[in-house]
């Protein structure tokens, strides 16, 4: 018996149990396939759902359990909370949240747990209001996010903490970047309106589109043309950062996907050169992947960015990009599942690598160049605390101030917040190699 809740269910199990491991997007692509394409989109939604409210309805669950699930009826506990995600956050009707979620149990193979999962619901609907106001008041429970994140956004960003964690439970807006070679903002947007798709030009990027609704990217008009592409309006902003200009030589490091490949292309079609690196050749296919689209050229290659030995023929580079891999806490409002894949331990083995990329980059960069630092993280640890002590431990790298009306001044670069309907959380920092007295 097949069943879109028990899928979602299974999908969600190795997230979220003890020992997480995957995350969301591998886990789609292993169990969606066309035979349940038309209920893609509810499984999607419900796995969503509950890695952005996991605690709240795990905490809701606890209180109408009489007693705990065993570990192994974790997939049992899971469609509860699918159960009660349907009932508490969509507009599911009640007798289809409830009966599709309890006949689950017959496709996970737990027949036992229908009465249980039935007595459940149908108990929260009685009661909700009562329910929810006897479940913890602490902000972790209440947001859903882990408790080291809470703690460390409150250190951060104090009086921004509460926007925060609210922005990262809100849907992402579906953002596109108008391929400024082949058209302009105000043409892509008349192009849309023909196809009656609402939008507006974005407030900061130059060549960004927020779409009123998201739609699938085949029903872009142009896109497999390479009109446009997807990316936040936060990303955007890189390519402007760099200032390249005609007859450079380009590193983007660790640049898979490929977005700010792409678009630093567009913008600076007389380069010289861009060389794309990635640590794994599989992540540089979705780069190939985005080129071709486009119509773009750059020299790929597969190698750690941090081991110059394997990849850098000792010609400097005018510009760099560096979106060094980090915790993605800038994101999480399009990856709900880093809640609870990230650890606290995490964050500091993340810096350890990121200062290792920026100190080993600045080596190939040339004198009088400049290295964008960048990472959809909204930790200081990452950003501008890591940034400062670069700077303070080489003596030829100056920061160049940002002057610009998006985001946060910060002690060294600035930093983006997450904001509901708007941009994603990302962190910037413009560095300039000092020249020879």
């Amino acid at each position: 018996m097949k069943s879109s809740r028990a899928l979602a269910a299974r999908i969600l199990r190795p997230l979220l149990s003890e020992s997480p491991s995957g995350n969301l997007s591998e886990q789609f692509n292993t169990h969606l396939n066309t035979d349940n394409d038309k209920d893609q989109g509810l499984i999607k939604e419900l796995c969503f759902g509950v890695c952005r409210h996991y605690l709240y309805l795990q905490a809701i669950t606890q209180s109408l359990l009489a007693k705990p699930l065993k570990k192994k009826d974790k997939d049992i506990e899971l469609l509860i909370l699918i159960g009660l995600y349907q009932l508490k956050f969509l507009r599911t009707p009640v007798h289809a949240a409830i009966n599709e979620t309890v006949s689950g149990c017959i496709a996970l193979k737990k027949p036992w747990a229908k009465g249980l999962i039935n007595g459940v619901l149908r108990r929260f609907l009685r009661d909700q209001n009562n329910i929810e106001n006897g479940i913890s008041k602490k902000l972790s429970t209440q947001t859903s996010h882990p408790s080291w994140l809470v703690a460390s956004l409150e250190k951060d960003w104090p009086q921004h903490c509460a926007d925060i964690l609210e922005a990262n439970n809100a849907p992402a807006p579906l953002t596109l970047r108008v391929n400024s070679l082949k058209g302009s903002v105000s043409e892509y947007l008349e192009t849309l309106s023909n196809a009656g798709i609402q939008a507006q030009a974005c407030d900061f990027s130059k060549d960004g589109i927020t779409l009123k609704e998201a739609v699938k990217v085949e029903f872009l008009p142009g896109f497999a043309e390479g009109l446009c592409s997807v990316q936040d309006e936060s990303a955007q902003l890189a390519a402007d950062l760099l200032e390249a200009a005609p007859h450079q030589r380009v590193l983007d490091a660790c640049s898979a996907p490929g977005g700010k490949t792409c678009h630093i292309l567009e913008k600076y079609p007389q380069l010289e050169s861009l060389i794309a690196l990635d640590k794994e050749p599989v992540r540089l296919e979705k780069v190939h992947s985005n080129l071709e689209r486009l119509n773009l050229r750059a020299e790929l290659k597969a190698a750690d960015a941090a081991n110059l030995s394997t990849w850098w023929d000792k010609r400097p580079f005018q510009r760099i990009l560096l979106d060094a891999p980090c915790s993605a806490t800038g994101i999480i409002r399009r990856h709900p599942d880093i809640k609870w894949l990230r650890r606290e331990k995490d964050i500091s083995m993340l810096a350890q690598q990121q200062l290792e990329l920026l100190t080993s980059l600045w080596q190939t960069l040339e004198p009088g160049g400049i290295l964008v630092y960048a990472t959809c993280s909204v930790l200081k640890q990452e950003n501008e605390n890591l940034v400062e002590q670069f700077l303070s431990q080489t003596k030829d790298a100056q920061e160049i101030k940002i002057e610009a009306n998006w985001g946060i001044s910060t002690t060294i670069g600035r930093q983006i917040l997450p904001k509901p309907g708007r941009q994603d959380g990302f962190y910037y920092a413009r560095l300039r190699k000092c020249t020879d007295k």
